[in-house]
C-alpha cells in the first residue's frame, strides 16, 4: 500500500514516512505543492498525507487539484484547529483532518481506518526492484527470469520489507520488529536470515546482481542497487 506524504518539514516528514514504512506502508515523499501533484500523477499512491502549509502551492490548492481526478483518501495535517478551518477541509474533500503536534502513531492508525473504509486495500500488486520481483499471492520471489529457491514467510517478510524501503538504511531494531513483532527475535537471528535471504536472491551463475543487501555496521541493512560500473 503506498502513500504520499506531503510537507516541507523535512524532520517531521522523515518521522511520519519512518512510522508509515514501520506500517507496511510504501512511501513516496514531496516537500512543496507543485512536486506533490507531480509525484501524485507518477505513482498512483492510496493516501495522500497532505500539509496545509506548502511553498509553491498550498495544501488546499492540492487537495482541490487531487480531487478534480482522483477519490483517494487524503488526511490533511495543520496547526489551523478552528472548526471552521476543519470543516473547509473537510469540504474541499479530506476525509480526515490532523492538527499538530499529533502522535504518529496515532496517524498511522486513523491511516489505515481511511484505506479501509475507502476499499482500496485489494491483493497487493507484484513489487520489483533492480530484477528482484515479489509476487505477494504466491509469496513467490523472481530473480531476473528464474523463480527463487522456495522463501520461508520470515524471510519473505523482511525481503518485501527490504523493497519496501529500498535504498534506505533500516536499523535492526526496525527490521527485527518487522519480522517477528515487538515480542521476538534479535539480531543474531536478524544476522541469519539476512544470510539466508543473499543466498536465495543471488543472480544464476554468469549474470551480475543488480542489488547488494548491504550490511551498515552498528546501525542495519539497506537494499541498494548496484552500480554496474
Amino acid at each position: 500500500m503506498k502513500a504520499l506524504v506531503v510537507d516541507d518539514d523535512l524532520v517531521l516528514a522523515d518521522v511520519v514516512s519512518f512510522t508509515l514504512r514501520r506500517a507496511g506502508f510504501e512511501v513516496v515523499l514531496a516537500h512543496d505543492g507543485r512536486s506533490a501533484l507531480e509525484r501524485f500523477r507518477e505513482t498512483a499512491p492510496q493516501i495522500v498525507i497532505l500539509d496545509l502549509e506548502l511553498p509553491e502551492l498550498d495544501g488546499v490548492e492540492v487537495c482541490r487539484a487531487i480531487r478534480k481526478q482522483s477519490d483517494t483518501p487524503i488526511i490533511m495535517l495543520t496547526v489551523r484547529d478552528s472548526d471552521e478551518d476543519v470543516v473547509r477541509g473537510l469540504e474541499l474533500g479530506a476525509d480526515d483532518y490532523i492538527t499538530k503536534p499529533f502522535s504518529p502513531t496515532q496517524l498511522v492508525a486513523r491511516a489505515q481506518a481511511v484505506v479501509r473504509r475507502s476499499g482500496q486495500i485489494t491483493v497487493p500488486k507484484r513489487l520489483t526492484f533492480g530484477g528482484i520481483t515479489l509476487d505477494p499471492e504466491r509469496h513467490a520471489v523472481y530473480v531476473g527470469e528464474r523463480e527463487s529457491a522456495q522463501l520461508t514467510p520470515l524471510e519473505y517478510k523482511l525481503l518485501e520489507t527490504f523493497v519496501l524501503n529500498r535504498e534506505q538504511v533500516l536499523p535492526f531494531d526496525t527490521l527485527i520488529d518487522r519480522v517477528w513483532g515487538p515480542d521476538g527475535g534479535d539480531k543474531a537471528m536478524l544476522k541469519q536470515l539476512v544470510y539466508r535471504l543473499r543466498r536465495k536472491i543471488e543472480p544464476g551463475e554468469g549474470k551480475q546482481a543488480e542489488v547488494d543487501l548491504e550490511a551498515i555496521p552498528g546501525v542495519g541493512y539497506a537494499l541498494m542497487r548496484v552500480d554496474p560500473h
